[in-house]
């Protein structure tokens, strides 16, 4: 069932199903853009769904045939009129796509139709990404003279590389889903009408397997990305827990009773 989230904003929605939450972007009059009050509850929703231990994965997308037009630019001339605003709208900004980026849990963005600037943002903090055939996507900074934050720049860096991330950010130009999983930003292109099923598919297969396993997986790539000895340091340390886990030995268990593991994340 999906309810409004308990928070302020009845933009954002949440439902869980089988130990993976979906966030729905609900603005579909504005193909979903952000407002400051959703930038605050995304922030929140992250931070409660990632306190559930019987979650597994996260599933972002958008309402009607879009996922996101980025933030809602109808809101700029309050609360983000020059530096000062900016400043506190950027560190938002920065907080959302952290929070999002540094879940323990897996996520994955289902993308139709328009993903700019902020949305794109949001796609690139999650860890896969799937679109339909008709998705673009943008980072029109550029075209708005505003800098996008540089906490989302390294997710872009990451995820649509180096070359990709300045033709994005200095052009504004859009770019098709083609194109977009040629550059790696895409892990699949799918139908539009199997979008929501694939995307449930995917989180299922992320959500049978052991949580402890992927979050030392995450924490490894993330490592690897960022060569930072506290990171590196993290990331060993959750690899030396999965050895000593219950998932560990009901894995061994399950392999050799040749049956489906039953991994509770202990």
């Amino acid at each position: 069932m999906t309810v409004p989230a308990h928070h302020s904003e009845p933009a954002l929605r949440i439902s869980r199903t089988d130990g993976v939450a979906t966030i729905l972007l609900s603005r579909p009059g504005k193909m979903n853009a952000v407002s400051q009050a959703m930038w605050r509850n995304l922030i929140t929703a992250i931070d409660e769904i990632d306190a559930d231990e019987t979650t597994r994965a996260i599933v972002l997308r958008g309402a009607g045939d879009n996922f996101c037009a980025g933030a809602d630019i109808s809101e700029f001339e309050s609360v983000r009129r020059d530096a000062e605003t900016a400043r506190v709208y950027e560190t938002l900004n920065a907080e959302t796509f952290a929070a999002i980026r540094n879940t323990r849990l897996p996520t994955l963005a289902a993308i139709s139709g328009v993903c700019f600037g902020g949305g794109f943002g949001l796609a690139a903090a999650c860890d896969l990404r799937i679109s339909t055939p008709d998705a673009l996507f943008a980072v029109p900074a550029a075209r708005l003279g505003l800098a996008y934050p540089v906490e989302a720049m390294g997710d872009i860096v990451a995820t649509a590389g180096a070359q990709m991330a300045r033709y994005l950010t200095f052009t504004g130009a859009r770019i098709g889903a083609a194109r977009a999983r040629e550059c790696g930003f895409l892990l699949e292109i799918v139908p539009t009408d199997v979008l929501i099923s694939r995307a449930n598919e995917i989180a299922a297969m992320l959500a049978a397997n052991a949580p402890l396993s992927i979050r030392a997986s995450k924490a490894s790539i993330a490592a690897a990305l960022t060569c930072d000895g506290e990171d590196l340091a993290r990331a060993q340390h959750l690899g030396d827990i999965t050895f000593e886990s219950a998932d560990y030995a009901e894995g061994r268990l399950a392999f050799r009773e040749r049956r489906p593991a039953r991994f509770r994340g202990d």
